[in-house]
C-alpha cells in the first residue's frame, strides 16, 4: 500500500452512530472516553476538547513506540495528514487579506508562464480546494512519481511547480464540477501560493499560521525525536517508523495536502482561530473557508460541512466542520462547530487501529460535551 492513501471523514454516515450511542456510553468523563478508545489497541492515542474558554481538556495514553516503555507525553506532536488541507486554504485567505491575490484567482492567472490546456485557464483556484476541478492524483502523482519523489533534490517549490505543470498541461482526467478527492488539488494550490509569495509553502505556512497563532510546535513531515513515532502494519503487528527514515512520511512535495504536525495544545489554538477567536482572519474569510453551497458531499475549503450532532453542547450549534487525515502511519480526526466555538479532536500514531480508536474517541467526546 503506498502512502498516498487519504481518508475523508464520512461525517454524515457517522451521525446515526453518534445518535444511537446508548446512554451509558454518554455517561462518564473525558478521561474514561480516552481509556475506552485506547483499548482498541493503537500504540498511543490523544485527544482534546475546546470550548469558548479554550482547551478545557486534553489527554494521552500509550507509548511512543510499540514494544517500548517510552510513554507518550501531552507535549508530543501528532501528524495531521489531510487535516493540513484546511491550513493551506487558510494561508491563501491570509494572502488575499494582504492584497497579494484575490478570491476567484484563475489557474491562468496563477501560472501565467505555464503551458496550460485551455480547459484550465479560467478555473478558479477555489474549485481545486473543493476537489471539484476534475483533477485526480494519477498520472502526475502516480506510482512512477512515488518511486522517485523522495530522491528528488530540487527545491520543493520547483517540484510542486513541475507537478502543477504536468497536471495542467493536459485536459482534466476527471469530470469538472463532480467531487473527486485528490491530494494533487492541494499540491497545485500550494504551487500557486509559492508563485504568489516567491518562497516555499512551508515558509508561507509558518508566516501566516504558525507564527501569528503562536503554534511553536508546528512543523512538517514525521514529528522529530523526542516524540511519538508513526506505525505501519507488518504481518498484523505495528512496526514503529523512525522519523529519520524517508519512509516515515509521504514525499515532502505533498506538503500542502498533508504533512503538517503539532501538539494537542497548538491544534487547539488552530481550532479556536477557525472559530473566529482573535483577529487572525476576517469574518468574511472565515465564512468562505468554512461554508459551502455544494452538496454530495458538502465540502468547503478543506472541511466537510454537516449539521451538528443532535445532543450535548453541539446540539443547536450550527453547521459542523469535520475532517479526517492519515498518511497510513498516523490518524487524525477533528470536529469543529465554529458558531459555538466548540471542537473535539483525536490523534493516533497508528494507521491500522488508529482510525477506529480516533472515531470512537471523537464520538464520545462530542457526546460528553453537555
Amino acid at each position: 500500500m503506498h502512502l498516498l492513501r487519504r481518508t475523508l471523514l464520512g461525517w454524515a454516515a457517522g451521525l446515526p452512530a453518534l445518535a444511537a450511542m446508548p446512554a451509558v456510553a454518554r455517561a462518564g468523563t473525558f478521561d474514561e472516553a480516552l481509556d475506552a478508545a485506547f483499548r482498541i489497541g493503537a500504540p498511543a492515542l490523544g485527544g482534546g476538547v475546546v470550548t469558548p474558554d479554550g482547551l478545557v481538556w486534553s489527554g494521552v495514553r500509550g507509548m511512543r513506540r510499540a514494544g517500548s516503555d517510552d510513554a507518550i507525553t501531552i507535549d508530543d506532536r501528532w501528524h495531521l495528514g489531510s487535516n493540513t488541507k484546511a491550513m493551506t486554504s487558510a494561508v491563501f485567505a491570509r494572502l488575499i487579506e494582504q492584497g497579494r491575490t484575490h478570491w476567484g484567482l484563475t489557474l491562468g492567472e496563477a501560472f501565467p508562464d505555464a503551458t496550460l490546456d485551455p480547459t484550465w485557464r479560467d478555473v478558479p483556484i477555489e474549485t481545486l480546494m473543493r476537489h471539484r476541478a476534475g483533477l485526480t492524483d494519477e498520472p502526475a502523482m502516480g506510482l512512477a512519481w512515488l518511486i522517485t519523489a523522495r530522491g528528488d533534490a530540487r527545491p520543493l517549490p520547483v517540484q510542486r511547480a513541475v507537478l502543477a505543470a504536468s497536471a495542467l498541461e493536459r485536459p482534466p482526467p476527471g469530470r469538472p464540477g463532480e467531487f473527486a478527492y485528490a491530494n494533487l488539488n492541494y499540491v497545485v494550490v500550494g504551487a500557486a501560493i509559492e508563485a504568489i509569495t516567491g518562497g516555499s509553502w512551508e515558509d508561507a505556512t509558518r508566516a501566516e499560521i504558525f507564527e501569528p497563532l503562536g503554534l511553536t510546535s508546528g512543523g512538517f513531515g514525521a514529528p522529530p525525536d523526542p516524540n511519538a513515532w508513526g506505525h505501519r502494519q507488518v504481518g498484523g503487528q505495528p512496526v514503529p517508523m523512525n522519523p529519520a527514515s524517508p519512509g516515515a512520511d509521504n514525499p515532502a512535495a505533498l506538503g500542502p495536502a498533508g504533512t503538517a504536525h503539532m501538539t494537542i495544545a497548538d491544534y487547539a489554538r488552530w481550532a479556536r482561530a477557525i472559530c473566529g477567536d482573535g483577529d487572525w482572519l476576517s469574518n468574511d474569510s472565515l465564512r468562505r473557508l468554512n461554508t459551502t453551497t455544494e452538496t454530495d458531499p458538502a465540502y468547503s475549503l478543506g472541511w466537510m460541512v454537516q449539521p451538528a450532532p443532535p445532543f450535548g453542547a453541539f446540539a443547536g450549534a450550527g453547521e459542523t466542520l469535520a475532517h479526517e487525515g492519515s498518511n497510513t502511519m498516523w490518524h487524525t480526526i477533528a470536529i469543529v462547530a465554529p458558531a459555538a466555538g466548540l471542537a473535539v479532536f483525536a490523534f493516533a500514531n497508528d494507521g491500522a487501529k488508529g482510525p477506529a480508536a480516533c472515531r470512537m474517541l471523537a464520538q464520545r467526546l462530542v457526546a460528553l460535551m453537555g
